[in-house]
């Protein structure tokens, strides 16, 4: 859950500290004082979109500071340890927002700074913001679809199925090239073939152009190569008993200096006599050098030969032959892309019919899975609607397939219809409501008031929070639009969400703050601002002087005895409640009469 929430430099907040109940926390306040500052900054630390006009006059900078308390295991702090951030010593992590007045924007967790996608990240398991933006975007078909998929646990099954579709898209578009541009595909083709042939005529070995360079070379100067490796093993080992040659001066230096018995000069001849072991050796190399050298004009001609065939390719095809080599095999993989043959065009087309068969079975399956989700979500809202004074209304969630024609772009068959097949699936999921039984059945966009839209956001929330992990909900003015039972019903469905999540309300309704566990007012000072000691939590006659003020903007004693009312009746069970209002507003007018 979230356990604090400091604010600076934010519209009309200089700094301010929200400490939230774990359960219901309502935040009232002026129109204007900032209360709905408090929904803003916590979509800034959810990863919404910065807008430097919300940096308070005169700041340099907006930051929101969130102090989340998750379990160790929890998929929030393995994101913040996979960053590189650390929880503090109680286990809690801090996550910041930084947005600057020339619109920069910094995220930081647990102590590193973080991407704002790994911000968002971290958050959404976490922080549901729902507010009017989100009430409204429930009208677009798109949004109407996510819910359903939220609550029906879709995600497999649509992973599952664009992967289907992906693997069809990119085979039509190979098929559908290779059709359209089948002369220039064929003329590449014959090029790259005739190119591979040349090559595969010559043969050529990989390094063979560097080992011809040292060969011919060796072959061109193999007299001088004879006479130079001759003189030097006669140097170290002359053929004649009478030449005096370097091994010879060796082992006679190396005798002197032993015949000295003096044990430096001993030392000094041990390596003489190592020396003149590898002079034998290397004259013995030298031999076989003499042995091997030919200079046979034949063999030089055939050399240059080659290399010139050689020579032929690299201008072509490369820079060497190992490039030519390279040139070689991406051709070979060029040409199973080109392949045109009618073998090759029917493999295609059989690839393109299997994957849109995969594909079809993949979106008949989501499709299956959501339209059972949508009965219960539609009958379970129904239910939920009953108990926000919509009583006779009922919701309807209709899955039903998009129809295309089989010529259209993403057209797809499926049980013998022709369906569009778009990333979310080939299903349209449209919200349907009916007012009461003699109604008819009309999209929310049409049939539904701002304040019943309000309340249909509410009664789907509440289903979906049961199916929903994350811990916090944030609602901004649910209930506008509503007023009366409504509101007072609002409230208590908000109290009931409590108990499962943390739940924190922004309301000008005092029939919804009267539930709260904690009720929070915004004072805006004289200045406008709002500083650390103008976010108050209000108890007791405070707190009915808080409702008095939201009921009629005064704080008379008719107005003091309704927030009173409105207290108690929320610290009651439902049907206790509604009995006891009653008879709290027959009494007056008993009263009145009798006077």
């Amino acid at each position: 859950m979230l356990s604090e929430l400091r604010i600076s430099g934010l519209g009309v907040i200089d700094d301010a500290v929200l400490l939230p109940h774990p359960g219901l926390t309502a935040v009232t306040g002026e129109t204007g004082a900032g209360k709905t500052m408090v929904v803003t900054a916590l979509g800034l630390i959810t990863g919404g979109r910065a807008d430097s006009g919300r940096v308070r006059t005169g700041a340099d900078r907006a930051v929101v500071e969130a102090r989340v308390e998750v379990a160790p295991d929890h998929t929030a702090a393995q994101v913040v340890e996979s960053a590189g951030g650390h929880p503090d010593d109680d286990g809690s992590f801090i996550l910041i927002r930084t947005v600057t007045a020339d619109g920069r924007s910094r995220a930081h967790a647990g102590g590193r700074s973080v991407p704002l996608s790994t911000l968002t990240e971290i958050t959404d398991p976490v922080v549901a913001v729902h507010g009017q933006s989100e009430a409204i975007s429930l009208l677009q078909a798109g949004r109407q679809r996510a819910v359903l998929d939220r609550y029906a646990q879709s995600d497999t099954l649509l992973e599952r199925y664009r992967t289907a579709r992906a693997q069809w898209q990119a085979a039509t578009a190979e098929l559908q090239d290779r059709t359209a541009h089948a002369r220039e595909r064929a003329q590449r083709e014959q090029l790259l073939r005739m190119g591979v042939g040349e090559i595969d005529a010559v043969a050529p070995q990989p390094g063979e152009d560097v080992e011809l360079v040292a060969a011919i070379k060796r072959l061109e100067n193999a007299d001088a190569l004879r006479a130079a490796a001759a003189d030097a093993r006669g140097l170290l080992s002359g053929d004649a008993v009478e030449d005096v040659n370097a091994v010879q001066l060796l082992e006679t230096a190396r005798k002197q200096l032993e015949s000295t018995g003096e044990a430096r000069l001993v030392e000094w001849a041990t390596s003489l006599h190592q020396a003149a072991a590898v002079l034998v050796d290397v004259g013995f190399e030298l031999s076989s050098y003499l042995d091997e050298l030919d200079a046979d004009p034949a063999a030089l001609e055939q050399m240059l030969a080659r290399q010139a065939t050689l020579r032929s390719l690299t201008r072509r095809y490369g820079a060497d032959v190992d490039a030519v080599l390279a040139w070689r095999a991406e051709a070979d993989r060029e040409l199973e892309l080109l392949d045109s043959s009618d073998e090759a065009l029917a493999a295609l087309q059989q690839k393109v019919q299997d994957t849109a068969e995969r594909t079809a079975t993949a979106a008949t399956v989501l499709s299956a899975h959501r339209a059972k989700a949508a009965a219960r979500l539609g009958g379970k809202a129904t239910d939920e609607l009953e108990h926000l004074a919509m009583g006779r209304a009922t919701l309807r969630v209709a899955v039903t397939p998009r129809p295309a024609t089989a010529d259209a772009e993403h057209a797809l068959l499926v049980d013998g219809q022709w369906c569009h097949a778009g990333s979310g699936g080939i299903d349209a999921v449209e919200f349907l409501l009916r007012s009461h039984s003699g109604a008819p059945e009309l999209p929310i966009a049409k049939g539904a008031s701002g304040g019943e839209l309000s309340r249909v956001m509410l009664a789907v929330e509440v289903v979906l929070a049961d199916a929903d992990p994350v811990g916090t909900l944030v609602f901004d003015e649910v209930d506008a639009g509503v007023g009366g039972r409504a509101a007072t019903e609002i409230g208590r469905r908000l109290a009931q969400l409590a108990r499962t999540h943390q739940v924190i309300v922004v309301t000008h309704l005092a029939q919804v703050a009267a539930f709260a566990d904690r009720h929070v007012v915004v004072d805006a000072a004289e200045d406008g601002a709002v500083r650390i000691s103008s976010l108050r939590e209000v108890i007791a006659e405070d707190r009915e002087a808080e409702l008095a003020r939201m009921l009629g903007g005064t704080d008379g004693s008719t107005a003091r005895a309704h927030a009173a009312e409105l207290l108690e009746s929320a610290d009651l069970p439902a049907p206790v409640a509604e009995k006891a209002t009653v008879q709290a507003r027959r009494a007056p007018r008993k009263k009145a009469a009798a006077h």
